[in-house]
Parts: structure tokens; C-alpha cells; sequence
């Protein structure tokens, strides 16, 4: 596994990974198993101590990553309760000792039980970076976004959506009203709150900003997905 550094571009090819550098933090974004998960390392520069965000699969690519570049794993955050967001859940916090956390709706098809229950509006701390937690519903029940902000970003918002948002649209839906909700979340608590300069960490494929998707809104709610 090779950390690719100092060009950090917002996509990684299968089985490799990437380090994006920032004032106060370190991001390490990583695509694993069959479906192109994306799992992220950020990691505190000042205290070293690191979140997981989803420990989708290829448990011994995570564990050489987080060996060699986030020994003190604090927590690892689960974005929903898809199978492939938490393939290699079990392993990774039986080998890191690291707890688990979840939204409360979620929680329940996880195959570790999460040590905290996460809501909309917590924050989450590690070491000096503070995440707020943002419940989306619609892609799953329990769906959480983590946005980063604060001095250790530079003032810019980097917001890890899971599948809730995308480059091109918002996650996939199922049920007759899940799509209107989806996006009423993600207008109410994403557009409506961050600007144009957030970065969106999305839980496949590249990465985007919000002012590259916020022309699209509309279209989005007109074809209805």
C-alpha cells in the first residue's frame, strides 16, 4: 500500500490511497474492496489521535495504514448500516481496540455493537479536531455526514457525506418518499449551512465541493433522483 503524498487529488485507483495535508490535520483516503469504498484517516497533528470513517472492507489494507500512520485510532465512525461501509468493522476494532460509533437507527445491523450513539448536532472530538455529526435520512434511516471545521482546516469545511451525496446527485433511494427526503436533508443541513469552498468526501468514487453541485439542486428534485 503506498500513501501517495503532496498531490493529493480527490480520486484513488482500487486497493491504494492518498494524503491530503492540512494546517491542523492530515486526511488519508483510501478505496477498498469490490464497490470502490471509500474509508478515511483523519488524523490530529498535534496529538496524533485519528478517526476511521467507515471500515469498509480489506481489513488488512486499513490495518497497514493505520499502523503505519495513525497508531492512536480513537474512534471509528460508521456512515450507515450497509454491508459494504462495515465489512471489515469487526476486525479492525478487535484488532485497534478502537470503539465504534453509529447513529442510533442504524446501529442495530452493525455487527459490532456501537459504543456511542450518535444524533444530529454532537460533535465528535479527536484529539484537537471537532466533527459535527448531521443525520440525513433517506438513503438509510440513520445516515450521518461528519463535517471538519475550525482552525485546523484553515477555515474551510471538509464534509465526509457517506452515501448521501455525490458528485451528480444524492445517494440512492428506495421507498416512495425517501428521495424527497434525502434531499431536503441535504438542502437544509448541507446547502443551506456551508459554502461554496466545502469539500464533500463522498463514501465512493471522487471527491467534489458544493459550489461544483449547488447549480444541479434543481435539477435533481426535477428528475427525482
Amino acid at each position: 500500500m503506498t500513501v501517495v503524498e503532496d498531490n493529493y487529488t480527490g480520486h484513488v485507483e482500487p486497493q491504494t490511497a492518498a494524503r491530503r495535508t492540512l494546517p491542523g490535520a492530515s486526511i488519508i483516503k483510501v478505496s477498498v474492496g469490490t464497490m470502490d469504498n471509500n474509508a478515511y484517516l483523519i488524523t490530529c497533528s498535534q496529538t496524533g489521535k485519528t478517526l476511521l470513517i467507515d471500515a469498509a472492507n480489506d481489513p488488512a489494507i486499513l490495518r497497514e495504514l493505520i499502523e503505519l500512520y495513525a497508531p492512536e485510532l480513537s474512534l471509528i465512525v460508521t456512515s450507515h448500516q450497509h454491508p459494504d461501509h462495515w465489512m471489515a468493522l469487526s476486525e479492525v476494532a478487535g484488532s485497534t481496540g478502537a470503539p465504534t460509533a453509529a447513529h442510533r437507527l442504524d446501529a442495530e445491523p452493525l455487527p459490532v455493537t456501537p459504543d456511542v450513539l450518535l444524533s444530529d448536532g454532537d460533535t465528535v472530538r479527536v484529539g484537537e479536531l471537532t466533527f459535527d455529526v448531521i443525520h440525513l435520512r433517506g438513503h438509510t434511516p440513520g445516515s450521518v455526514a461528519l463535517a471538519l471545521s475550525g482552525p485546523a482546516t484553515d477555515g474551510r469545511v471538509h464534509l465526509f457525506t457517506g452515501d448521501c451525496l455525490f458528485p451528480g446527485g444524492v445517494g440512492k433511494t428506495w421507498k416512495e418518499g425517501d428521495f424527497e427526503q434525502l434531499l431536503g436533508d441535504v438542502t437544509s443541513k448541507v446547502f443551506d449551512v456551508f459554502d461554496d469552498q466545502t469539500v464533500v468526501y463522498p463514501g465512493h468514487g471522487d471527491d467534489t465541493t458544493l459550489g461544483t453541485e449547488r447549480p444541479h439542486l434543481g435539477e435533481w428534485r426535477e428528475r427525482g433522483w
